[in-house]
């Protein structure tokens, strides 16, 4: 128990320790100086018996009851000087400024301001304005409105060195002094400022005029350029436009040319296809016409001619079938005479009875033999002429159809003979297509349509009576139907 309040105890006296110290312990802060009076010190650079401490930047330990702490402020202070001042020419002015200053840092002028101004620190600035005031008068009237104009610097010199002396018995110090302005009621130095002014203003003027010859100057200049470049801008516009118009130009005629070009190359693929569409026409003749021409004269000449070898073989056939008889007939009486005169060889009767039969049989079989040869001769004739009557007599009924067999029959040649005209011909360019190529290909045929007028011409001469020769006994054979061999006219048809 004791001993918890021994510790209360101790813990009360260690509070109140502190607590006294908290309460005796003084700060002085950066701005401020702490003014400690109730006893004797001695404070750096000023001696003993001043009666107060000042501390500045650290702490203190103050006894309550004994000592009195106070602080004074080391802030900077302004006040606005409006001083009306008369200089050394007799004109009144008014100059206006600014001072900025503060107490010192030092311990004297610490301790200055602190007798003067520890509990009146706001009347430093009326203090300050009057100290500066009245010297400022005296300065200012020393002057001449020239040297406050041209030389201020000088006269804020002039007026600061004049109250720094006040100025550190009071323990303050003037950061700045400046003058901000200087009022002329009289007009003095507008007055003084108008010779020159209006020497400004002359040589502006000069400026001013020297400036327009050389903007006129300039400006007329800068007109010949641009005309100049308007000049060169034209002639190059103008150029520009004449390629436009040309490129318009070549661009307008792309379009025909191109067309004609288009046209010209679907001229080159008609060309072709009539090309192609007559080859294939002439291929479709050759089908339609030419082969079938050709096998039907063919076919007629292959009757023809076997009807014509029928006709032959028949003859001869007959003819040597009437010589067979005749020879079986003399064969089979020379055997019966033989017969007969060898049973009969005695007598005379019987072998002149044989004789006789056998001349008889000779006879007989040598007139059988030239009775078949004129039976042949006579059918080959009667054949010729059936033929050469048939013939005529078509002619006569119908000229044209028996020519247009023969043209039939030679049409591949007179096609050939046709064509032939465009043998020579290597490039041939047809304006209307394929119908201008049909027209020249019938063009061409019709020129085989001569060999028809040539056969009619030829038909028509031959159908008119011709007067017959005259001619002499002949040994040779008997005409057959009134018409000689050697009269007889035979036309070939068909034959080249």
């Amino acid at each position: 128990m004791a001993i918890g309040v021994v510790a209360g105890i101790v813990l009360a006296a260690i509070i109140g320790v502190i607590g006294l110290f908290k309460l005796m312990w003084r700060v002085a802060e950066p701005n401020e100086a702490l003014v400690i009076s109730g006893s004797a010190h001695k404070t750096e650079g000023i001696g003993e018996g001043m009666g107060f401490r000042i501390v500045t930047g650290r702490g203190t330990l103050v006894v309550p009851g004994v000592q009195a702490v106070r602080k004074l402020s080391l802030d900077l202070n302004e006040t606005q000087l409006n001083v009306d001042c008369v200089t050394h020419q007799g004109i009144p002015l008014r100059v206006k400024g600014v001072v900025i200053f503060k107490i010192g840092d030092d311990f004297v002028s610490i301790a200055n301001a602190a007798r003067r101004f520890l509990d009146q620190q706001k009347m430093m600035p009326e203090r300050v304005h009057i100290v500066f005031a009245g010297h400022l008068r005296s300065i200012v009237g020393g002057l001449t409105v020239e040297d406050m104009i041209r030389d201020r610097e000088k006269l804020t010199g002039q007026t600061r060195a004049a109250c720094g002396t006040e100025m550190e018995k009071l323990g303050l110090i003037v950061d700045s002094l400046q003058i901000h302005e200087i009022e002329d009621p009289t007009g003095y130095i507008k007055n003084l400022a108008m010779p020159h002014a209006a020497a400004v203003q002359r040589d502006a003027r000069i400026a001013q005029a020297e400036a327009n010859l050389r903007a006129t100057e300039a400006e007329q200049a800068a007109f010949a350029r641009m005309s100049e470049a308007t000049r060169d801008s034209e002639i190059l516009q103008a150029g520009y436009q004449a390629e436009r118009d040309k490129a318009a130009a070549t661009a307008k005629q792309a379009g025909p040319l191109s067309e004609a070009a288009a046209r010209q190359e679907v001229v080159v693929q008609e060309t072709r296809v009539a090309e192609l569409e007559a080859h294939r026409r002439e291929q479709q003749l050759q089908a339609d016409v030419r082969k079938p021409a050709d096998a039907a004269a063919y076919e007629t000449r292959t009757r023809a001619e076997a009807e014509r070898d029928a006709r032959i073989s028949a003859a001869q056939a007959k003819a040597k079938e009437t010589e067979l008889a005749a020879a079986a007939e003399a064969t089979r009486v020379t055997t019966a005479a033989t017969a007969d005169a060898q049973a009969t060889e005695a007598r005379g009767i019987a072998a002149a009875k044989a004789t006789r039969a056998t001349g008889e049989a000779e006879a007989a079989a040598t007139q059988a033999k030239g009775l078949a040869v004129a039976a042949s001769a006579k059918a080959k004739g009667l054949a010729e002429a059936d033929a050469i009557k048939a013939r005529a007599a078509a002619l006569a009924e119908n000229q044209e159809a028996v020519v247009a067999q023969q043209l039939a029959e030679n049409w591949p040649a007179i096609v050939q003979a046709g064509a032939g005209a465009f043998g020579n011909v290597e490039h041939m360019v047809l304006l209307n297509g394929a119908e201008g190529m049909s027209e020249m290909f019938a063009k061409a045929l019709t020129m085989g349509g001569t060999g028809l007028g040539l056969a009619r011409q030829l038909l028509s001469s031959m159908s008119q009576p011709q007067p017959q020769p005259t001619s002499a006994p002949s040994s040779g054979p008997t005409p057959v139907n009134g018409t000689s061999p050697s009269s007889s006219h035979q036309i070939p048809i068909g034959e080249e």
